[in-house]
C-alpha cells in the first residue's frame, strides 16, 4: 500500500511518468512496479496515456476522491461562517466537528471575547464519547456500526473524572442524545468546561458534523444553558441548510434511517 501512495505522490511533482520513471525515482524493482501500475490503473487511479502506453497520468479515481475531499473544505469553510455568527451572539468559543473513528477533529473554532475561556484549536483531536460534539455525532450510527466501534467489554479512556468509561453507559447516552436533538459534555473533556451540540447533516440526511457551544463551569447555569441549547440548534439548522439539508418541516431529526438504534 505504501508502495502504490509513493508512486501516486510522484504525480505531484510531474503530470506523464514512465514506468521507467518511477523505478529511477523510488528505486523499486522493475516486477513490482509494473505490478503496481498494473494494479492503479485497474483501480482507475492511474491511465495510460493514448499513442504513449509506456507513459502514465492520474486517472478520474483520484479526481473522485479529490472531489470529496472539497466537499469537507466546503463544509469547513461555511462551518466557520456560521460558527463565527454563533459566537457573537453568545460570546462563548464555538466549534464545529467531524468524526474520524472513536476520535472527533475540530474542524472550525471561534474563541470567546472573555478572558477566561475554553483554548482549542483547529485539527485538535479528541476522543468522540467526551464531548458533546462527538457524542451527537456517534448518536447517528446504527446498532451495528456502534457495536463494532465500541464492542460491549470496550474499556474508554478517560479524561476527567465524569468522562464515560463504558460502552454500555455511552450506548445509553447517545439514547437520549438522540431522544432530545442535543449533546452534553458535562465536564468531561475537560473539569473546567461545559458544553452543548447540535448535529449538522448534509442533502443526504447524515450527520456530517456537529456545531458545539463551550463555556467554561464558572459561567454554566440554568439560564445561560437554556439559551445555549437555542443558539446552537439554530446555528447548527443553519450549517445544515448550507450545506443542502432541507425538511419540509424545518430542521429537526430526519426520518429514522435505522430500524433501531443502541
Amino acid at each position: 500500500m505504501s508502495r502504490a501512495l509513493d508512486i501516486l505522490e510522484l504525480f505531484l511533482q510531474q503530470p506523464l511518468l514512465s514506468a521507467a520513471d518511477v523505478v529511477a525515482r523510488l528505486g523499486l524493482p522493475r516486477t513490482t512496479v509494473h505490478e503496481l501500475l498494473v494494479t492503479l490503473v485497474d483501480r482507475r487511479y492511474l491511465v495510460q496515456v493514448p499513442g504513449q502506453p509506456l507513459r502514465y497520468r492520474l486517472g478520474v479515481r483520484v479526481f473522485q476522491l479529490g472531489s470529496v475531499f472539497a466537499e469537507q473544505v466546503d463544509l469547513a469553510r461555511e462551518a466557520q461562517l456560521v460558527a463565527n455568527d454563533v459566537a457573537i451572539a453568545c460570546d462563548e468559543t464555538v466549534h464545529v466537528a467531524v468524526r474520524e473513528g472513536r476520535d472527533v477533529i475540530y474542524i472550525a473554532r471561534v474563541d470567546s471575547t472573555h478572558p477566561v475561556r475554553m483554548v482549542s484549536a483547529v485539527g485538535r483531536r479528541l476522543p468522540a464519547h467526551c464531548t458533546g460534539v462527538g457524542k451527537m455525532l456517534l448518536s447517528d450510527l446504527s446498532p451495528d456500526q456502534f457495536d463494532s466501534l465500541y464492542p460491549p467489554s470496550t474499556r474508554l479512556a478517560s479524561m476527567t473524572p465524569n468522562s464515560i468509561t463504558s460502552a454500555a453507559r455511552l450506548k445509553s447516552v447517545l439514547k437520549q442524545v438522540r431522544q432530545e436533538g442535543l449533546a452534553f459534555d458535562d465536564a468531561e473533556s475537560s473539569e473546567d468546561v461545559r458544553c452543548v451540540a447540535a448535529g449538522v447533516r448534509d442533502h443526504t440526511g447524515a450527520m456530517v458534523a456537529a456545531m458545539s457551544i463551550s463555556v467554561p463551569t464558572t459561567r454554566w447555569s440554568d439560564g445561560s444553558r437554556a439559551k445555549l441549547m437555542d443558539l446552537v440548534r439554530d446555528g447548527a439548522a443553519r450549517l445544515s441548510d448550507n450545506v443542502g439539508y432541507r425538511t419540509p418541516a424545518g430542521y429537526g431529526a430526519p426520518p429514522d434511517r435505522h430500524a433501531s438504534r443502541p
